[in-house]
């Protein structure tokens, strides 16, 4: 038998519902009290960066779907944004504006999700289906633009797969006061329960200079104090044209993370309402034969589109960027997801590298939770918003 000083070695996960199959954390504990821990990731290991570069430049964009499956759109985007940096390319207003709105749908979808996985798991079901009425409206909108509701495959290098139909500004001026209606319910179910405070406030607490020095970027670094907005620091597509507020915490605990991300839905839905108004009529696909593929009717109609299309989709003959290296991040809803890129040239990339905002969140559940009870680790984790595609990319 072990004396009765020495801490007792558990292990939770990965099989543990709550660590949703791909994480493992090592504990010690004292009775139920967290002594220390480690956590083991990669039960998943998707190998994201090498499939990227053996696919051609536009094959590429339906495995980042798979990174962070609650918000593809961003990944979609993102990844293009930097295969565009290569070409040195700028796609047209229409497009741009398009990719903001529908980014900032995914970036509602994805804070609805985690959410209401957060309040699920520590017990307060009833939110949870609130969240995914709102979360239902976001989807029927994405299934609008490309007819699917996850995986969407949307971009294009260059644009987009296709113009959103001529209704859709109409169905999310009419979704917008349906998502914030629940939102405001969900609100009212939570941000003042008691209950919901006890779990949250004080708990897996990361002062401002911890979230920096372990990388944090999002929602939990914006929690942290740290008003740090990848659309804002570093602005990209016409992210500077739009006027939003950057929600800012206090504490860095959990009770904020949820804070952060319940006023930055608010923030996203008005960035929507933006969009719609100085969404401008034209093409969505830069005019470029080398780059654009043709449109379906050129295909069907004439040996021109035809062939056109043949050789950017066949491998050996597509898009090919010049020589060189590139970086690109975009505000994903979990923070900086960026892609570093290296061309030599060829129709696919040399070398892919997905900087995945939730891997320095999951490598700081220890910290977050010594000298918690074990019953704490539950809010901890679904406050970081781990997605498993993302992070064992």
């Amino acid at each position: 038998m072990l004396p009765a000083s020495a801490p007792m070695t558990l292990a939770m996960g990965p099989s543990h519902p709550a660590m949703h199959g791909i994480i493992r954390i090592n504990l010690q504990l004292d009775g139920e009290r967290i002594v220390d821990s480690t956590v083991d990731m990669g039960f998943l290991h998707r190998g994201f960066e090498k499939m990227l570069e053996r696919h051609t430049w536009n094959q590429g964009i339906i495995y980042t779907d798979r990174l962070n499956y609650v918000s593809a759109m961003i990944n979609n985007v993102g990844y293009c944004l930097a295969v565009e940096k290569l070409l040195d390319i700028e796609t047209p207003p229409r497009c741009q504006t398009l990719r903001v709105i529908m980014s900032e749908l995914s970036r509602v979808e994805d804070h609805l999700t985690c959410l209401a996985a957060q309040v699920m798991e520590t017990g307060a079901l009833t939110a949870f289906l609130y969240a995914m009425e709102a979360r239902e409206y976001v989807y029927e909108l994405v299934e609008m633009c490309c007819g699917a509701r996850v995986t969407t495959n949307w971009t294009r290098v260059g644009g987009l797969c296709a113009d959103v139909p001529p209704d859709f500004a109409d169905a999310v001026r009419e979704r917008i006061p349906m998502i914030r209606k629940v939102n405001d319910e969900f609100s009212k179910l939570l941000t003042k329960n008691r209950i919901f405070i006890d779990r949250t406030r004080g708990i897996g607490v990361m002062t401002k200079e911890e979230a920096i020095d372990y990388g944090f970027t999002g929602p939990c670094l914006r929690a942290s104090g740290v008003p740090f907005d990848v659309r804002r620091d570093t602005p990209y597509l016409n992210y500077d044209e739009f006027d939003f507020e950057i929600p800012v915490g206090s504490n860095g605990d959990v009770y904020d993370r949820y804070l952060v991300r319940l006023f930055e839905m608010e923030q996203s839905l008005l960035i929507v309402e933006q969009g719609l108004e100085k969404l401008e009529d034209g093409p969505v696909c830069v005019d470029d034969k080398r780059i654009s593929l043709p449109d379906k009717n050129d295909v069907y109609g004439n040996i021109e589109g035809l062939m056109n299309q043949f050789k950017l989709v066949m491998d050996g003959h597509g898009i090919k960027p010049p020589p060189g290296e590139v970086y690109q991040a975009v505000e994903g809803a979990n923070g900086e997801l960026g892609f570093y890129i290296i061309s030599t040239g060829e129709d696919g990339p040399y070398k892919c590298r997905c900087r995945p905002p939730c891997l320095p969140l999951t490598a700081a559940i220890s910290k977050m939770i010594k000298g918690h009870m074990v019953a704490d680790i539950i809010p901890v984790f679904s406050s970081i918003n781990m997605i498993g595609g993302e992070l064992d990319r």
